[in-house]
């Protein structure tokens, strides 16, 4: 059975509503979506690192119930776990702050096989990290060399974005490993101060791959194909937290993939009712997790949802 791969980072995520802590739970970009796919029973692997301490087994131990496997989570006697502090404004959209105490950036988790039409998820600042680069370059090339789906979340925050120009050659080469990428209009206003979802598609995304997914929140969806294009409305939802919409969308993307059987080389002959079934997952998974302070589906909507 084909499986779904994510490689990033591991957080604790601690809400705080009015400037009070509100709840802490295990988070990270590509963590979130691997947890929300793990409770419909996708199979589903992680691979992180993590401090060995009271967090990072804690973050373990979560993984195990929620079916991820955790055979590729490296926990490193030389690091403590990271923390974020997610402010929640009156919106309910987070703003950020990250603590984190790695000496280095050794990335020793074994990375696992992967097979034709497996998917691979990745992104945000850890696929940018220049320490990290050499082992992930390794696992994406084998991705791409055994014709799994390659899906990139550029997810790239306010806080790097004086690093825009530096890390240039390296989100390229991210593109080029991709064959979905999947951009906020807030990623590409960092990076590109540009939020015109066609002129980014056609200047900065097209030569890379045809398939593009824009999101601007509860403005919609943008996409773009090898000969579609289409804007989808947002949920009509009032939000609690907004913090892992994004993540879940991109769980709902690969859980719509799968669910409708597209292969890597279905990609570019994907016509609007297959996109239409795909990015409905998408949407439905980010409403549902904008209305609690988890970072994930309910174990109740996953087990309506899974296959």
């Amino acid at each position: 059975m084909r499986k779904i791969i994510g490689i990033g980072e591991t957080i604790l995520d601690i809400l705080l509503t009015n400037n009070q802590p509100t709840v802490a739970i295990p988070g990270g970009s590509t963590f979130n979506a691997m947890v929300s796919l793990g409770r419909l029973k996708i199979p589903a692997t992680f691979i992180s690192e993590t401090g060995d301490d009271k967090v990072g087994r804690l973050i373990r131990d979560f993984m195990k119930t929620n079916h991820l496997n955790t055979d590729h989570l490296d926990l490193n006697p030389d690091a403590r776990s990271a923390v974020a502090l997610a402010f929640l404004n009156a919106q309910n959209d987070a703003e950020y702050v990250f603590y984190k105490d790695h000496p280095r950036a050794r990335f020793d988790a074994n990375l696992p096989k992967v097979e034709a039409d497996d998917i691979v998820l990745f992104g945000s600042y850890y696929a940018l990290n220049p320490q990290l680069r050499p082992k992930l370059v390794d696992f994406l090339e084998k991705a791409r060399d055994k014709g799994a789906i390659v899906y990139y979340d550029v997810n790239f925050r306010q806080s790097h974005s004086d690093e825009a120009v530096r890390l240039s050659t390296i989100l390229i080469e991210n593109y080029e490993f991709a064959d979905i990428i999947r951009g906020s209009e807030d990623d590409f206003r960092h990076l590109y101060k540009m939020t015109d979802p066609e002129a980014i598609y056609r200047n900065k995304i097209r030569f890379y791959t045809p398939n593009f997914i824009f999101t601007a929140a509860d403005k919609g969806v943008e996409v773009r194909g090898e000969h579609f294009a289409k804007h989808y409305e947002a949920r009509s939802i009032e939000p609690v937290s907004t913090v892992a919409a994004g993540d879940n969308f991109n769980a709902g993307i690969l859980f719509g993939l799968l669910r409708a059987r597209v292969r890597r080389v279905d990609l570019p002959t994907l016509n609007e009712r297959d996109w239409d079934a795909i990015i409905n997952c998408g949407l439905d998974f980010a409403a549902e997790v904008c209305q609690s302070y988890d970072n994930y589906l309910s174990v109740e909507f996953a087990e309506k949802y899974a296959l």
